[in-house]
Order: C-alpha cells, then sequence, then structure tokens
C-alpha cells in the first residue's frame, strides 16, 4: 500500500526544535522563519552537540546573517508557494516586505549566496508543487495553473517542460502508467 502525505516544512521544524531545545534543557523561545531565542549561554560542547542532534534532522544551524537571510527568503518563498491562500501583490513585493528589506538587495544577496535567481527559485518551487498537486489528482491542470498563479496552462505547461524536460500531460502519464504498474505488481504478488 502506498500513502501520500502532505506537510508544512515550517510546522515540522518548529515541532522538530521545541523537542530537540527542551531535550537539551534549554530557555527559549521559537521566532518566525526558523529564528530561535536561547535565554541561556551555550559552551561550545554544547553548541556541538546541539547542532549534531539537530543535523541528524535536516536542520543546520547558520553562523552568518547573510546566509540566514536567504535562507528567511527561501521559506518565504516556500510559504508563498505552498500556501493555500491567494496572495494579491507580486511575489517580489512579498518577499520585500515580508523581510523588511528592498527587493533589490535580497534579490542581489540571494543570487550571490545562492547562485540562482529568486525568480528561478520561485519557479522551482512552483513546479515541484504542481508535480505534487498532479500526483495527488485532486486538480485538473486548469486548477493547478490558477492556484500557481499562472496566466494560462500553456504558459505553466512552459514552466514546466523548461524545468522539468516534460509537459505536465507527459508527467501525469509517466505518474499514472508507475500506479498501474505497481497496481499489476501488487496484485500479482496477492496470486503468488
Amino acid at each position: 500500500m502506498k500513502m501520500y502525505v502532505k506537510f508544512d516544512f515550517n510546522t515540522l521544524c518548529k515541532k522538530v526544535l521545541d523537542e530537540k531545545l527542551k531535550e537539551h534543557g534549554l530557555k527559549y523561545r521559537l521566532l518566525n522563519f526558523g529564528e530561535v531565542e536561547i535565554y541561556d549561554s551555550f559552551t561550545q560542547d554544547q553548541h556541538k552537540n546541539f547542532k549534531k542532534t539537530l543535523e541528524d534532522y535536516g536542520i543546520e544551524i547558520i553562523e552568518n546573517q547573510k546566509t540566514a537571510l536567504v535562507q528567511k527568503i527561501k521559506d518565504t518563498i516556500t510559504e508563498l508557494v505552498f500556501s493555500d491562500k491567494i496572495i494579491p501583490v507580486k511575489a517580489s513585493i512579498y518577499i520585500a516586505e515580508k523581510l523588511n528589506h528592498s527587493y533589490g538587495y535580497l534579490s542581489n544577496l540571494f543570487s550571490e549566496t545562492a547562485f540562482t535567481s529568486i525568480e528561478n527559485f520561485i519557479i522551482i518551487q512552483k513546479i515541484e508543487y504542481a508535480k505534487e498537486l498532479i500526483i495527488s489528482k485532486k486538480q485538473s491542470l486548469t486548477e493547478i495553473a490558477d492556484r500557481l498563479n499562472y496566466s494560462s496552462v500553456a504558459h505553466l505547461s512552459t514552466q514546466f517542460k523548461n524545468t522539468t524536460g516534460m509537459t505536465p500531460s507527459q508527467f501525469q502519464k509517466i505518474v499514472t502508467m508507475r500506479r498501474r504498474i505497481q497496481h499489476a505488481n501488487h496484485e500479482y504478488l496477492k496470486v503468488v
């Protein structure tokens, strides 16, 4: 049996952070975008052990401000793309207002640090979400295009193909074919 799940990265990370901070007996306050205010002092050994604990969950402690701001940009984009709410402003305005910096500054910093543009990162996140929505089979391509704020299915298809090398329809066919093969294998194993 295969199960598909949807999860919120921010909620998941906050939950892990909360549990691990409690396990280490630290007094803290969780802030937005992966920020934690720790009220206790950390010895070097405690910091090293806590860092290792988080790394086991794929969570990294960011040591410098620029890297932290780039992570905030990524988190904001992920929140924007994967949100169930429709954001009525352009992504650039949303990001600049949310992070309280000019978009030009954020864009330059992101490009220098992440070696890609914010716009490209947004496209990649949108296509990843489109794949999830296609796999879930709950929405048509028109609904997916609307949800991801594309002007048309053709626009979504063009970006999807440029990113993945195939159209959304081709991707849907592959997913359907894999499901049929898995179902057939599952049925075969029941008989044997």
